[in-house]
């Protein structure tokens, strides 16, 4: 199941937030970590989705597993944990808490967290525009408290077939969210997502309107479908994509980090539906020099198969 799939199906069930994402930037924090690669490597908890659902891997235990494979950096996603609705403040304070203690324990750095269903940052609903802003704070805090550098939200909501009203109320609600993240010293980033963010020209206009050396992106590869058949939110063939290597140079100037997305591979281990050595090169005259997030999202191989197959590529392709 594509994330997206996931937070379109249970959206309204309220009982899983997300921790997640792509990666972050910077070479006083890569200096802090003894990270010298121009590109280090992070693992996104989604590409471990379907082992969390089935109740094989408990999402508590994410940083564990990463480590066994290889990983020193992870990033959240918080639609695989469980907190009280009924005070999610508390919760979901308590829940960073704790995989913080378990982060430390395994020596894994805690890179990003991904937030979703936590309302439309872009709804024309000024009532409900709020709320959504004062809901993702929550996770800006905990974003903190992991000693993160990014939290990455979602530019949606139902201004998203109308361009100039979206741009305008996504300019508003992210402002908010650097101002309330940047004595935190955090950044706060956009994925191209689905709808009006997957059209990076668009997203990278609402970037440039804010104009806040902590709001910025996070390029995706996988994600640069702008329309699905019949309107559809997600999980129907895509009918308008976006160009994946224009997107991509349209965001980096912008880019905290990278989510590296894979889904199926060649006999030679190369990305069989990405051209991997054209964005590699992208990213590199982009002048970008911080974290590749790891997501494997496809069907043929296992998550973790997968997972180490796609970290080969990026190692071939960035190191």
């Amino acid at each position: 199941m594509h994330r997206r799939d996931f937070i379109g199906t249970t959206g309204k069930a309220g009982m899983f937030m997300a921790f997640a994402g792509g990666g972050l930037m910077g070479s006083d924090f890569l200096k802090s970590i003894g990270r010298k690669e121009d590109f280090p490597i992070s693992l996104a908890q989604w590409s471990l989705s379907r082992s969390i659902f089935a109740k094989k891997l408990a999402a508590l235990d994410f940083a564990k597993k990463a480590k066994e494979l290889g990983f020193d950096a992870i990033e959240y996603v918080n639609q695989l944990y469980q907190v009280d609705a009924a005070n999610k403040t508390a919760s979901i304070a308590a829940l960073a808490k704790e995989l913080k203690k378990r982060s430390d324990g395994e020596g894994v750095k805690n890179v990003q967290v991904m937030v979703d269903n936590e309302g439309g940052l872009c709804d024309a609903d000024k009532t409900k525009r709020g709320e959504a802003v004062d809901n993702h704070k929550r996770w800006i805090d905990a974003s903190k408290e992991l000693g993160c550098i990014s939290t990455r939200v979602n530019l949606f909501g139902d201004t998203d077939k109308d361009p100039a009203k979206w741009h305008a109320m996504g300019v508003e609600s992210l402002s908010r969210l650097a101002e309330y993240a940047a004595p935190l010293e955090l950044n706060v980033v956009v994925e191209n997502h689905g709808g009006l963010s997957s059209d990076a020209g668009k997203l990278a206009a609402v970037m440039k309107a804010i104009g806040k050396s902590n709001c910025g992106t996070l390029p995706d590869f996988g994600n640069f479908c702008v329309r699905r058949e019949g309107d559809a939110p997600w999980g129907k063939p895509c009918v308008e994509q976006y160009d994946i290597y224009k997107g991509t140079a349209e965001l980096m100037p912008y880019a905290k980090g990278v989510s590296a997305k894979t889904f199926d591979f060649n006999e030679k281990g190369d990305e069989a539906t990405i051209d991997y050595v054209r964005l590699g090169k992208i990213i590199r005259d982009s002048g970008f020099k911080g974290y590749l997030g790891i997501e494997y999202e496809g069907d043929h191989l296992g998550e973790e198969e997968g997972i180490l197959a796609t970290r080969k590529l990026v190692e071939k392709i960035f190191h």
